[in-house]
């Protein structure tokens, strides 16, 4: 039987579990020093921590549920890894670099339910959701990767927009920010996190009380509902009147700016006419926001979808801009490998189909 990873564990969920079984405060800090500032992968090497602790320990859970099954790497840095999980499954985890420093792009389910038309990540149904530990241990194992490489790099930034939707596993997601912002632990603040959703309106409501101060993004990708709800069918649940409601309520309640991101597919939605509806669907809330334009890398099943010409991509941004809508161009990265969120593992799974 497979072993929950101790990553899954909050440093106070930690704390509580040893107090139980009676252990004390200090020696979880042992631990939770050995795990996130020494980065240990066995129990055993934790030297200073007595046996009877690290027998229970290791008989109740485990350091490593990941294995690295492909690395690409790519030459302006980005690296790509598939990992596998105890139960066979695969995920997608990305680390890119940045000039402001190194930021991991992390899953947090096995496939997608959300079903975008244009998305790799939504190829194959969701079949079940990661747990905390196993998001954790996404983070883990880019840091290790790192200290390989021995230049004294840390992970500076997360992402949690890879494989799947975070507010469709959203305790699991808030765990997992809990562990990685804990200052004792990897301490990365909340200002450097950023979660991104399709617009699970209820979640954004519910995230909003959290009071979390992490950044949240909004896949948006369409600026009225006929057009949002042919590319992305969770606009049938969730129009975007009510996305708008709990954008406006989550705004109100942070004080965080908020990221619309568009992602531009030639002749659908990136006409000059599709920007002047999203400046005037955004006017209330643009002093508060900013769009992200992202460039469409190409999927071999959504072949229906390709790339928003250099030109059309210049206009949209020129026509934000003067409509007095902040955005930008997201800036590629790992163009020369699977670049597209889910392509990789796509592309592995079709292997073993063939195998």
């Amino acid at each position: 039987m497979n072993k929950p990873s101790i990553y899954g564990l909050t440093v106070d969920q930690l704390t509580e579990w040893l107090i139980e079984r009676d252990h004390t405060k200090f020696r979880a800090m042992q631990v939770w020093d050995w795990l996130y500032r020494k980065r240990v992968t066995n129990f055993l090497d934790m030297t200073d921590v007595n046996q009877d602790c690290l027998q229970l320990l290791t008989e109740n859970f485990a350091i490593q549920t990941l294995s690295e099954h492909i690395k690409q790497e790519a030459s302006d840095g980005t690296v790509k890894f598939l990992f596998r999980l105890q139960d066979g499954n695969l995920i997608e985890t990305v680390m890119m670099r940045h000039k402001y420093g190194l930021s991991v792009c992390v899953t947090t389910q096995v496939g997608c339910n959300i079903g975008c038309s244009f998305c790799a990540s939504g190829l194959l149904a969701k079949s079940r959701d990661l747990s905390s530990g196993e998001i954790v241990e996404q983070i883990m194992n880019v840091q290790l990767h790192l200290d390989q490489i021995g230049q004294g790099e840390s992970v500076s930034h997360i992402v949690v927009m890879g494989i799947g939707e975070p507010f469709d596993n959203f305790k699991n997601m808030i765990d997992f920010l809990n562990v990685v912002m804990d200052h004792k632990g990897l301490a990365i603040a909340a200002r450097r996190i950023t979660v991104s959703t399709s617009g699970i309106v209820n979640k954004i409501y519910e995230f909003t009380d959290t009071k979390i101060p992490v950044n949240l993004a909004i896949s948006l990708h369409a600026p009225n509902n006929e057009l949002r709800t042919r590319i992305m069918k969770i606009n049938r649940a969730m129009p975007i009147e009510k996305l708008m409601d709990s954008l406006k309520y989550y705004l109100e309640k942070n004080n965080r700016r908020l990221t619309i991101e568009y992602i531009l597919l030639k002749d659908v939605n990136d006409h000059k006419k599709e920007a002047e509806e999203l400046a005037d669907l955004l006017s209330d809330i643009k002093d508060k926001l900013y769009v992200n334009l992202i460039p469409y890398n190409p999927v071999d099943e959504h072949s229906q979808y390709q790339r928003s010409e250099k030109e059309s991509v210049l206009i949209f941004y020129d026509t934000l801009k003067k409509k007095g809508v902040n955005c930008k161009i997201r800036q590629e990265h790992g163009t020369d490998i699977d670049a597209a969120c889910g392509q990789l593992r796509s592309k592995q799974l079709k292997k073993d189909e063939v195998k």
